[in-house]
């Protein structure tokens, strides 16, 4: 899957239903897709794009360098920043219904909140290992650590 059609289906879900979203929650709910696709055994939804790991939490430097030059990390993102064209039906029956379970668990979370977690969790604190708290840094999240600490989660819960 294409992680610019992913984005744009979130967009669109979102904002039908009301909610507000900014690019740093857009970036979150990016991450959170990938990560629980790939605790689930699904492999990475993205296979051709990694986060890294900045100050706010997880970004993907492809959604990033989209919005560069209209967004930052705050700034509202509406159905005017989906694709032209873009037919959300055009996606697989399963990576939307992937995508809805995790906007359905992390969708009425702000971006501050699912920042913070991504903060306590073990894949972004790893991959800023080394890093001062406030620095930039484009490291990347490791999808193995990803797929173990979300699985570990899922079966904790189980």
């Amino acid at each position: 899957m294409n992680i610019n059609d992913a984005c744009d289906y979130i967009i669109i879900k979102l904002t039908e239903d009301g909610a507000f979203l900014n690019a740093l929650k857009l970036h979150k709910l990016l991450y959170y897709c990938q990560a629980w696709s790939l605790a689930f055994g699904r492999g990475a939804l993205f296979p051709n794009n990694h986060f890294q790991a900045w100050v706010h939490g997880p970004v993907s430097r492809a959604i990033y360098d989209r919005f560069n030059s209209t967004k930052y990390m705050y700034s509202p993102v509406s159905m005017a920043d989906v694709r032209g064209g873009f037919d959300p039906r055009a996606l697989a029956d399963a990576d939307r219904a992937h995508i809805d379970s995790i906007l359905e668990v992390y969708g009425p979370l702000s971006g501050d909140q699912l920042e913070e977690m991504t903060h306590r969790e073990l894949p972004w604190i790893e991959a800023r290992e080394g890093v001062a708290p406030g620095a930039r840094s484009e490291k990347t999240i490791s999808n193995d650590t990803m797929r173990q600490y979300y699985a570990a989660r899922q079966q904790a819960v189980a």
